[in-house]
């Protein structure tokens, strides 16, 4: 009896797997939550910058050198000494060499688009005899027009710098030649005319032709006169609205044709150039202070441009980098945060904008100057210890506020609160009343 009874009680123990598993019922579903913590929140705009030469400026020449010598005119040029990088030049320095001829620079803002020859006038002989003045080879009085005076002071400054200035070339010469001959044979028909036997109405006639011959010659060689002599080709001065520059990069070499870009220059002063998203831009103010991490070590440096302000071809301006960004100033807006996820605010889909930054102790950089930079840019902070949740919990409410959501004895309650600096994924909380307080639960996810 006593063995049938305990054969009966564990075969009641006994249940088949599709028994068990019905015995094992998840438990109900509830919400995640996370405390509430008192934190001392910074938020800051991080993006990765290049290290460059402040105000970037393509090289090209306007126009042809002048001849080293007869023949050369119909000579494809070529170039005989390329720029060399890292050179710096100061005004009144060749850039490099063509043909024999010098390629100088000069300050100026108007560029080299012509020849300048003995009577030319304009912005750019004013320019040219400025800069003449500057270097030490005085031009006579600054008219604007290209006079005798401003040719000697051209011919000094090639002399000084080891070359010879553009003098009449001996097509020139033959077509001066040519015009002086020209003159001649007018006048020796107009006196042939004169002793002409034709008849009176004839002999007017005559010398009326010829005496329109003898003026047509006289004007062509006195037009001819006003542009001979000493003159600067259009491809043997660059103006540059600033010196001195550094030579940064060269895209000839000797024996090339110096047709298209020859290079670029800039200025001596190191930048670091970004570019941060939209909704981070609006974020950032001039003058805003940057700590720069480089492989050398750190340097400081500010805000100096936002946006088209910062762009390539304005100020000194540079290369572009690429950016992130670690934290917003207004979590109701949706800041990003530093593991790079974003919130839900509007201005999320704004264009990147380009950020130039000056840098305070340049030598720290030195080495730098082409590597990629971590740039951290503080734009917010709480002041010192506040109520902080994470970001996914705050919630848009109806009427448009922002509230909570608090576990409390087992239930959930909404509260609504004002946010405030958000930053590492955390965003600053406020409830009237003490409605909400350090250490209550608040809901993430289910």
């Amino acid at each position: 009896m006593l063995v049938g009874a305990g054969g009966w009680f564990a075969g009641t123990q006994v249940k088949s797997p599709a028994d068990a598993a019905a015995g094992h019922t998840p438990p109900k579903p509830g919400p995640v939550t996370v405390a509430v913590e008192e934190r001392d929140l910074t938020a800051t705009v991080v993006a990765t910058g290049t290290v460059e030469f402040s105000s970037p400026q393509s090289l090209t020449l306007a126009g042809q050198v002048g001849s080293s010598g007869p023949g050369d005119e119909s000579v494809e040029q070529r170039v005989t000494k390329a720029p060399a990088v890292g050179t710096v030049l100061k005004e009144g320095d060749v850039l490099m060499s063509v043909s024999g001829r010098p390629v100088f620079v000069l300050s100026g803002t108007v560029p080299m688009y012509r020849s300048i020859v003995p009577g030319t006038k304009g912005e750019d002989v004013t320019q040219l005899q400025e800069a003449l003045r500057r270097i030490g080879f005085a031009p006579g009085t600054q008219s604007g027009t290209y006079l005798s005076g401003t040719a000697d002071a051209v011919t000094q400054w090639y002399k000084a710098r080891g070359f010879e200035a553009q003098a009449p070339t001996e097509k020139d010469k033959q077509e001066l030649t040519q015009l002086q001959q020209a003159v001649n044979a007018a006048q020796l028909a107009l006196i042939g005319a004169k002793d002409s036997e034709s008849e009176k109405k004839t002999k007017e006639l005559e010398l009326k032709s010829a005496q329109m011959s003898l003026d047509s010659a006289n004007s062509a060689l006195s037009s001819f006169n006003a542009s001979y002599g000493t003159k600067i080709p259009a491809g043997e001065v660059i103006f540059l609205p600033k010196l001195p520059v550094r030579v940064d990069k060269v895209k000839v070499k000797a024996g090339d044709t110096p047709a298209g870009e020859l290079g670029t220059v800039t200025g001596s002063e190191l930048m670091v150039q970004a570019v941060v998203p939209g909704a981070d831009a609006v974020l950032l103010k001039k003058g805003m202070t940057v700590d720069i991490e480089a492989q050398g070590g750190t340097a400081q440096g500010k805000v100096e441009a936002i946006g088209d302000d910062a762009k390539p071809g304005t100020g000194k301006e540079g290369g572009a980098g690429s950016g992130g960004t670690d934290g917003s100033t207004d979590g109701s807006t949706g800041g990003s945060t530093d593991d790079g996820t974003g919130g839900s605010g509007a201005s999320g889909g704004a264009a990147p904008a380009q950020l130039r930054i000056s840098v305070a102790d340049m030598d720290l950089l030195k080495d730098s100057a082409g590597t990629s930079v971590k740039v951290t840019i503080k734009v917010g902070t709480s002041g010192g210890s506040v109520l902080a949740v994470p970001v996914a919990a705050v919630r848009s409410a109806e009427n448009g506020g922002t509230r909570v959501k608090v576990q409390r004895d087992g239930k959930v309650v909404e509260v609504a609160v004002t946010t405030g600096i958000s930053a590492g994924g955390f965003v600053e909380v406020k409830a009237d009343g003490g409605a909400l307080k350090k250490g209550d639960h608040v809901v993430v996810g289910q």
